[in-house]
């Protein structure tokens, strides 16, 4: 399995079939989550093989937006299975990178531990301090594609998604949902104040 051959490959397909409208959801996201699951995963005491394959996962988990805007997990997967299979990757490891890619969806449903540091490392910036200027950069792209068109219908969802979400994973319970809590508080009191 060639790890660097499959990040190259994708980030270079993120790069040249992401629509300049995908301002959350880009090619910077995807190097965010990458990084961010390899600092969880050290973390968490996960290396080798097991390592390898959640870095995939993470490269991978939104590539399907490159194909469709609705059940983009399902893109994902589908770019996977051709492109990874010519790199090295067994069957097996395809259909596992899948599962950890299938647990993005929303709501998050991780089975398995690598699975629950993929989720976590998809919305770690839910108790980072860069929460606001990368939720700006959501709010553009549901803009953009008409998912919603204010500014307090944005909070509206900030407010009910960060009510609703859980991290997973030791590591992000002690060190991002403290500072979650802080953001909730804020998007509260901006309705509050916006009425």
């Amino acid at each position: 399995m060639d790890q660097s051959a499959a990040k190259d490959l994708i980030l270079a397909k993120l790069e040249r079939e992401l629509p300049a409208a995908r301002t959350y959801h880009s090619c910077a996201h995807t190097w965010d989550v990458y990084l961010t699951t390899i600092d969880i995963a050290a973390k968490e005491g996960i290396e080798g093989e097991r390592l390898e394959l959640l870095k995939t996962a993470a490269l991978f988990h939104d590539s399907g937006f490159t194909e469709q805007d609705l059940e983009h997990e399902e893109g994902s997967c589908r770019i996977a299975r051709k492109e990874l299979p010519v790199l090295g990757y067994s069957s097996p490891q395809v259909e596992y990178i899948c599962r950890m890619i299938m647990a993005t969806r929303v709501p998050q449903s991780p089975r398995d531990k690598l699975s629950r540091i993929l989720c976590d490392a998809d919305l770690d910036y839910l108790g980072r301090f860069d929460f606001f200027r990368i939720g700006d950069e959501l709010f553009k792209e549901l803009k953009a594609y008409g998912v919603l068109g204010t500014e307090r219908e944005w909070h509206e969802i900030q407010l009910h998604f960060l009510q609703k979400h859980k991290f997973f994973t030791q590591t992000n319970k002690r060190d991002r949902e403290p500072q979650k809590q802080v953001h909730l508080e804020r998007v509260k009191k901006w309705l509050e104040e916006n009425t």
